[in-house]
């Protein structure tokens, strides 16, 4: 495979998983960028040992996590600019070995964009809570009614096409960035798919489902993306 793959993990206090995630992402890609995002813990020190990029992003939110990764990419030499970008959690509760699945159809079909789908037959009992089963439903439900969307899924796992990132010009800076991702995908009307992918219980807790202020926030940063767009010529 001749493609130059980067993976993006934001990590907020992922000392215990991180090691196992970096382990498991297959030889394809070419580097492993973790970004620290204020851990307490010594998830920066566990990423390095276990040969990832590790880079600093203080400003607390998941969407400051990624930025800061791709700001870094950005400013890379353009022979070391990826192809394809992958961004993975940190929590252990995907399975990164099935990264080949996720970039398949960038690779083989020329797709832009790819969404590892969580389906309900391949989780883990209790790996999604309630309220992230019911935003994901709501969120995709009216992203097919406004955007006559095929999404099924909000997932964090997933794989896009360095140039069409870069058109994004992604901006959200906490909970919301999977949805802007994907409804900047359908206004540009770039081809995506997505993947059906295994998912279990996270190590850890949740920073989002995990709390009841994270999943309110999350939920409201969700509706007001699609919301926007919805009315945005």
């Amino acid at each position: 495979m001749s493609e130059n793959i980067k993976v993006i993990i934001p990590a907020y206090n992922e000392e215990a998983s991180i090691g196992k995630v970096i382990a498991d992402i297959p030889d394809v890609v070419s580097e492993i960028i973790v970004v620290n995002n204020n851990s307490t813990d010594t998830t920066a020190t566990v990423a390095k040992q276990a040969g990832a990029t590790v880079l600093f992003q203080p400003k607390p939110g998941y969407g400051n996590a990624c930025l800061k990764g791709m700001e870094y990419i950005s400013h890379l030499d353009s022979a070391q600019r990826p192809a394809i970008v992958v961004f993975l959690d940190g929590d252990y509760s995907d399975y990164p070995s099935e990264l080949t699945k996720i970039i398949a159809p960038i690779l083989n079909e020329n797709i832009d964009f790819v969404v590892g789908s969580r389906v309900k037959e391949l989780r883990e009992t209790g790996a999604m809570t309630f309220p992230q089963r019911f935003g994901n439903s709501l969120a995709t439900k009216l992203m097919k009614l406004f955007f006559n969307s095929k999404f099924t899924d909000l997932g964090p796992f997933r794989a896009i096409k360095y140039e069409k990132l870069l058109d994004l010009n992604m901006e959200d800076k906490t909970y919301g960035w999977t949805v802007e991702m994907q409804l900047k995908v359908l206004k540009k009307k770039y081809s995506y798919t997505e993947v059906a992918v295994n998912y279990r219980n996270r190590i850890g807790i949740s920073k989002v489902s995990g709390t009841v202020k994270g999943a309110i926030f999350a939920g409201v940063k969700i509706l007001t993306w699609i919301f926007k767009y919805s009315f945005k010529k």
